[in-house]
This record gives C-alpha cells, sequence and structure tokens, in this order.
C-alpha cells in the first residue's frame, strides 16, 4: 500500500455532499490499484472474483468515514469490487478533522450516509439508532470474537452494530538503528525516558515527534496511563472511565494521571518538535521516516508503509509506553477501535451488505487487511502479516499481555475535546490544574449523565 495522505484532500470530487469547511476526503476516482485485476501469468481471475454479490441491479453506495491514513488502502478495495460489482458505485468520503461534529451534522439533516463509522464500545450505543444490527450477516462467521465483543451493544450485550477496518496494536514506535547507534535502551519504566531522550539528543537526533496537531494523538498517548491509574487502584479501566463520567473521581487522585501523563507531555515539547502544535500526521511521518527523529508518539501500524515509503531500509521498533515506576505495566494495547456502521435506513441496503459481506468473507477481502491496509486483522484469517510493528506487536502480545482499549469506554466527541483541552495547555493557555479541571467536565457533560 502506497498511502499519501495529502493526496486524499479531493473535496472537488464530491463537493455536492459535503459540508462547508471539509476536511479530507477520497473517492472512488482515485488512481485504481494493481492488486486486483486478472492474474497474468495464469489467466485466472483473482479472489476479488470469487464471492459475487447477491444483486445485480445498479446502486451507488454513501461511504463516509474517518481514518484517513486507510485511504489508498480502501481504493484499491473499491477498484476490486469494481471487477465483482460493475454495477455498483462506492462514494467514498474520508475526513479526520472534526468527523463527529460533521457527522452529527449529516445525521441531523437526515442524510446519513449508508456506511458510517465511529468509535467502537462505548459509541455504539450512540448511533445504534441508525445502525443495522449485522447479527444474522455472513460476515459476523469470519469476525474474531475479540472485536465482536466490542461491537456488540455495551448497554445489554446484544447485536452486532458494526464492522472493523483493522484491528490495532498502539504503542510507542522508534527506530531501532538509531537507538542501537546510540547506545540507548528502549525505556521502560518513567524515570528511563528523560534519560533516553537526553542521550538521542546529545547524539544529534530530535527524540521525539509527536503530531500534536492531532487531537487524536492523545487519546492514542492517554489511554496508557488510564489502563495503569485504573491497575494500580485494583479497579477496571472501565470502572475508572465511569468514576470520572459521574464526577466521583479526579485525575488529581491518580498520579499515573496528574503526574506522569502531564509530565510526559511536557518532555515531548520539551524533546520534540519546534513547533508540535503545527505538526501533524505528515511531520511525524516526515521526521521518524528521514531518520530526524528517534520515536514516533499516538501512532502505531498504519504508518509503517508511509514510513517505509520514505526509507525502505527504516528499522521500526515497538514498544509499550512507560507510564509508571514498574516495567510490567509498559504493554502494547490491542484491539478494533473503530467500527463501521451501515445504515439501517440505506436505500442502498442491500447492495452495502453485499460489499461488506464480501470484505469480509471473500479471499481477497481477508488478505487485503495485511496484504494491502498492513493492520492486525479483525477477522478469523491465517494470513500472516510482513508489517514489523504487527509482528512484534503479536510476540508482545503473547509475552508480556495487552493492556485494555481504553479508548473505548469513551466517546470520540469526548476524545476531541480532550485533545483540544491538551492543545491549549501545550499552548500555554491552560495551567495543568485548568486542564484537569476542563477535562472533568468534559467527561461529565459529553459522555456522564448531564
Amino acid at each position: 500500500m502506497k498511502k499519501k495522505l495529502l493526496s486524499v484532500i479531493l473535496c472537488g470530487l464530491m463537493a455536492a455532499s459535503l459540508l462547508a469547511g471539509c476536511g479530507s476526503s477520497a473517492s472512488e476516482e482515485a488512481p485504481a490499484s494493481e492488486a486486483a485485476p486478472a492474474d497474468e501469468a495464469s489467466g485466472e481471475e483473482t479472489p476479488a472474483a470469487e464471492a459475487a454479490p447477491a444483486s445485480d441491479e445498479e446502486a451507488e453506495i454513501y461511504m463516509f468515514i474517518a481514518s484517513p491514513e486507510y485511504a489508498d488502502a480502501i481504493n484499491e478495495m473499491i477498484e476490486a469490487y469494481k471487477e465483482v460489482a460493475p454495477n455498483v458505485t462506492i462514494n467514498y468520503e474520508t475526513t479526520q478533522n472534526d468527523y463527529p461534529t460533521l457527522l452529527k451534522a449529516k445525521l441531523n439533516s437526515g442524510e446519513v450516509p449508508d456506511i458510517f463509522s465511529s468509535t467502537s464500545g462505548k459509541e455504539i450505543d450512540v448511533y445504534k439508532e441508525y445502525s443495522l444490527d449485522l447479527s444474522d450477516q455472513a460476515l459476523t462467521e469470519t469476525m474474531s470474537d475479540s472485536v465482536k465483543d466490542v461491537m456488540a451493544s455495551p448497554e445489554d450485550g446484544s447485536g452486532i452494530y458494526g464492522i472493523a477496518i483493522k484491528g490495532n496494536y498502539f504503542g510507542l514506535c522508534y527506530n531501532k538503528a538509531i537507538f542501537e547507534e546510540c547506545g540507548v535502551e528502549v525505556p521502560k519504566t518513567f524515570d528511563e525516558v528523560e534519560a533516553a531522550c537526553e542521550k538521542l539528543q546529545a547524539a544529534g537526533y530530535q527524540p521525539i515527534t509527536t503530531g500534536f496537531a492531532e487531537w487524536w494523538v492523545f487519546k492514542h498517548v492517554v489511554q496508557h496511563f488510564e489502563d495503569a491509574a485504573a491497575a494500580n487502584a485494583g479497579i477496571s479501566t472501565a470502572e475508572l472511565v465511569a468514576g470520572f463520567e459521574n464526577g466521583e473521581k479526579k485525575i488529581s487522585d491518580y498520579p499515573e494521571l496528574y503526574d506522569n501523563f502531564f509530565q510526559f507531555i511536557d518532555l515531548a515539547v520539551k524533546y520534540g518538535d519546534a513547533k508540535p502544535l503545527e505538526t501533524g500526521l505528515d511531520g511525524e511521518l516526515s521526521a521518524f521516516g528521514t531518520g530526524k527523529a528517534a520515536m514516533v508518539l499516538g501512532q502505531g501500524a498504519w504508518i509503517e508503509a508511509d514510513a517505509l515509503a520514505i526509507d525502505p531500509e527504516l528499522q521500526i521498533g515497538f514498544a509499550g509506553y512507560p507510564v509508571t515506576g514498574d516495567a510490567k505495566q509498559s504493554q502494547v494495547i490491542g484491539g478494533a477501535d473503530q467500527a463501521l456502521r451501515i445504515n439501517k435506513d440505506s436505500a442502498q441496503l442491500q447492495a452495502t451488505l453485499d460489499f461488506v459481506n464480501w470484505w469480509y468473507t471473500s479471499d481477497y477481502g481477508q488478505a487485503w487487511f495485511t496484504d494491502v491496509a498492513g493492520v492486525v486483522p479483525p477477522v478469523n484469517s491465517t494470513q500472516e502479516s510482513t508489517y514489523q510493528i504487527i509482528q512484534q506487536g503479536d510476540a508482545l502480545s503473547a509475552s508480556d499481555g495487552t493492556a485494555p482499549l481504553a479508548i473505548c469506554y469513551s466517546t470520540d466527541s469526548f476524545h476531541q475535546a480532550f485533545g483540544e483541552t491538551m492543545q491549549a495547555y501545550i499552548a500555554g493557555d491552560l495551567s495543568k490544574d485548568e486542564a484537569c479541571a476542563q477535562i472533568e467536565e468534559q467527561w461529565k457533560s459529553i459522555d456522564g449523565a448531564e
């Protein structure tokens, strides 16, 4: 997969359907992939043609989702599906900036996309009234049990209200060659972080690149500290988050959050990008892929293809975040954090179901997760990934276990507000205590009972 994130800013192709101030978008008009054509050597059709849709009627599917980092991979899949269902047009739009707000505007106006996305877990119930229960669909036969769990209604555990583009591993990505050159061990405890940064900086490298212009980077980082805070308090992460939502808990009650998380952000600013609030995903990729920066925050396997496109010889290491003084709490996080929902009232419901069932059950669709998207498959599959981050995530998961996917216990509306508060903290507009008070209020007002 050769993702070029800037190329997904193609709003002109779908201007009639976009709201004012759209973010980035990608459509079915993107360059065709070469992954799906017939095998020229054998003359045989590729697996893309193995699972034909149930209907030959013409249909036009509107797909509006977050995660522009997968735009090229999804466009490849759309091109492959054209071989299977040439009568079906898939209008694909993606944006990361302000996605929750844009989605809600579409829903409130009655323009519900045929396929849309949300965070899994808690947010399943937020959009449940718009979403089709997929329990009786063929795709559930291939969906992994761990994905099924976060696609069910948290309220009563029933139904399957989404599918996943990917499973994921979240952790600290680093340049193995730079660490070896500088004699730096991967930091496992919180006290080791600054020492590693000082050594890397002394050798002429930028220790960290952050991507703090992106609100979602913060949710990927803080969840590691939430897991440690919950574990040390003897409660589950779900209970910890629920306590913040109902106002019973304070961030200052948990040193893993009040002290360690904020100190970690401070260190990332100190040893990171010259303009942290102006550095987004593209800036992180450039700094990491060119060997300027030794560590990259808030990312995962989805950056590997782009980083390798910059430097095919890049040796990417992957580890848990150092969150406390206990090295055992430096764990990667695994799970399916995003859900793609099917509009239950879609005028193109059968065509949409044909597409997602093909995605999850055909040979091409199942291989797409590892071979094209480069993600942890959310389906039961024997496909082995060639991605360094996924291979290391698998190994770390087997040896050290994984920490809970804390992202799923809050909605993206909260996560976006949280990220914006942290950006204000970094800008110096809020003190730590002011930021904590604002975050606590956001937890209650957005995700709590208020």
